[in-house]
Order: C-alpha cells, then sequence, then structure tokens
C-alpha cells in the first residue's frame, strides 16, 4: 500500500478511480498476508506458547526457590579458634558459652577457678567455652590464641569482636553445639560478669536423673518493646524493627535451653533479618519457631548484695567481678553445711 505512488492515481480518469485502486490494492495486501501467515500460525503459535510457558515456568521456581534457600545471613565466618573433639569422649550433660571480650583474661580465668570448673562434678559432664570474634588488635588476638593453647576453651569466628555483633556471638555458640556437641543434653548463654549457682542449675533446674525436654527455652523473661532515645545503649531505629512491641524474650545475661533448640534457632537465623540486640534477636527467632520462654525468678539480670541465703536461692546474679567471684564461690563452697 506505501509503494502504491500517488503519480499513478494522476492518470486516473478520476479520483474515486483512483480510490478504488488504493482500495483493491488494500484489500489484495491484506488477503495475501492472511494467506501467508494463518497456515502456519496455529503450528508455529502453538509451539512458541509452549516454550514460553515453560520458560516462564522454569523462571517462577529459580525465584521461588532463590527466596526459600538463599540465606539472608548465611553466616560465612570460618573459625579462627575451635575446639571441635571437644564432646568426642562423653557427651555432656551441659554445655556453657560464654560471650567475652579479649580484654577479659581475669573474669575467664575467674570463671575456670570456681563455677565454671568443668570438673566441679563427678557425676556428670560439664563443657565451658568462651565465644569471641576477632579483635582489630593483632596483639591481642595473639594473647587469645595462646590463652587457648593452654585451656582448650576458646572459639573465635573471624567477624569483629565489637558490641554490635553481639548476636553474631550468639549464633557461633549455637552453630558450633549444632555442629561439633549435638548429642549435648542442655546448653546455657551467659556473659563473663555473671555469677552462676552451678548447684540450683544443674540439680533444681535441670534435673538429670529425669528425661531431657525438648523445645526448651527458660530464663528472665522480657516483653517489653524497642527503645526509641538515639542516646540509649539499646536504641532500635524504627526502619530496622517498626513493630512496638518485642516477642517475649529471655536476658542475655543467662537463659538456658534443651540442644534440639540451639540448631533449630541457628537455622532459623539463616532466613530472619539480623538485629544487634542478641537477646531481642533469639525472641524474634523463638517467635518464628513456636517456642515459648518460661520465666524463672532464678535468673537475675541486675547487680545483687552478696548474702549467703540470698545467693543459694538463685542461679545467675548479674555484674560479678573476678574478685568478688572468687570470694562468693568460696564461701558458697565451705558453708555448705550452714542452714539459712
Amino acid at each position: 500500500f506505501r509503494t502504491l505512488n500517488r503519480s499513478k492515481c494522476n492518470i486516473m480518469p478520476s479520483k474515486v478511480s483512483c480510490l478504488y485502486v488504493l482500495t483493491v490494492v488494500c484489500w489484495a495486501s491484506a488477503l495475501w498476508y492472511l494467506s501467508v501467515t494463518r497456515q502456519s500460525s496455529s503450528y508455529v503459535g502453538h509451539t512458541t506458547s509452549i516454550s514460553q510457558r515453560q520458560v516462564v515456568v522454569k523462571k517462577r521456581n529459580i525465584t521461588f526457590n532463590n527466596i526459600r534457600t538463599r540465606p539472608l545471613n548465611p553466616h560465612s565466618f570460618e573459625f579462627l579458634i575451635n575446639e571441635p573433639k571437644k564432646c568426642e569422649a562423653n557427651t555432656p550433660f551441659l554445655v556453657i558459652l560464654i560471650s567475652t571480650t579479649h580484654k577479659e583474661f581475669d573474669a575467664r580465668q575467674a570463671i575456670r577457678e570456681t563455677w565454671g570448673d568443668e570438673s566441679n562434678f563427678n557425676d556428670i559432664k560439664i563443657i565451658t567455652l568462651f565465644l569471641l570474634g576477632q579483635n582489630t588488635d593483632p596483639v591481642l588476638n595473639q594473647m587469645v590464641e595462646q590463652e587457648s593453647q593452654i585451656f582448650h576453651d576458646i572459639v573465635v569466628e573471624d567477624f569483629i569482636d565489637s558490641y554490635h555483633n553481639l548476636t553474631l556471638k550468639t549464633l557461633m555458640g549455637m552453630r558450633w553445639v549444632t555442629t561439633f556437641c549435638p548429642k549435648a543434653k542442655y546448653v546455657m548463654k551467659t556473659d563473663s560478669d555473671i555469677f552462676v549457682n552451678m548447684d540450683n542449675l544443674v540439680y533444681k533446674l535441670l534435673k538429670p536423673t529425669t528425661k531431657p525436654r525438648r523445645r526448651y527455652f527458660t530464663g528472665y523473661v522480657i516483653n517489653g518493646g524497642p527503645i526509641r532515645d538515639v542516646r540509649s545503649k539499646w536504641y532500635m531505629p524504627r526502619d530496622l524493627y517498626p513493630e512496638n512491641k518485642y516477642p517475649p524474650f529471655c536476658s542475655g545475661t543467662g537463659y538456658v535451653f534443651s540442644t534440639d533448640v540451639a540448631e533449630l534457632i541457628y537455622k532459623t537465623s539463616l532466613h530472619t533479618t539480623l538485629l544487634h540486640l542478641e537477646d531481642v534477636y533469639v525472641g524474634m527467632c523463638m517467635r518464628k519457631l513456636g517456642i515459648h520462654p518460661f520465666q524463672n525468678s532464678g535468673f537475675n539480670h541486675w547487680k545483687m548484695a552478696y548474702s549467703l541465703c540470698r545467693y543459694r536461692r538463685v542461679i545467675t546474679v548479674h555484674q560479678i567481678s573476678p574478685e568478688e567471684m572468687h570470694r562468693i564461690w568460696n564461701d558458697m563452697s565451705s558453708k555448705k553445711h550452714l542452714r539459712c
């Protein structure tokens, strides 16, 4: 149609004749196009529609699989210091994971010599591990490595050790238990400034003679919401956590859970957006898992003045210095015969 030259219309006797020619040419072109394309369109079009449908389905599956399997937080850190054979000889009843920093050698040593001593109980096996990241000071890293060679109770991954990475430190502990000590009965996570009444923890709470619990989590349960004050140590930006209330969580100063929960939380964390508040984040993972923490008044997340009778009733006490730890432990150990 476009190739019809206007000059050809000029030789026509009238404009009507010219219009007639144009109309005939248009219809002839249309009929020719349909005759050429219609015969193969049903076959080729059918084949094309199948291949397109297959491609779309394939792409949808790839996207769906990526959503399900690609971790938000792959926790792809390497162990710089590890104790992979710690559980090989004898399956422990309790694994104690203690969050600490490089400069807290005195605190670690006080724990080794008091409530964290792995030989405190003859009838059950307990393992004590100190959790650290990597320090920006190579001298401190070297000191911790030497300490590890002496005591064999330190685990380090290659993330930077900082307050905002406390969540990574706890997840490292969960990962270690899941990988190297999955047959342990219970796990405790605590900090290096905590005094733990081991008799109450082992015999009154966990009770080795009873059947181990599953999906079990206990500590000092907190029902709170995010702090929006930027000056606060526990400031939580609204864009990071828009909800007005946190799920119930146990204070990170000390909580206890069955070993199966370690694996559940670690695997859930791989698909849960990280938060720097470690105890809140563990609570978020538990909400996804449908695990509800049990309140236990024996876990104290504050400083408590020492009293022999008072400390006999608790499981944890916060903000205890290495000197106080020795004094409390020695007093409680030497006065077990006294009644309150």
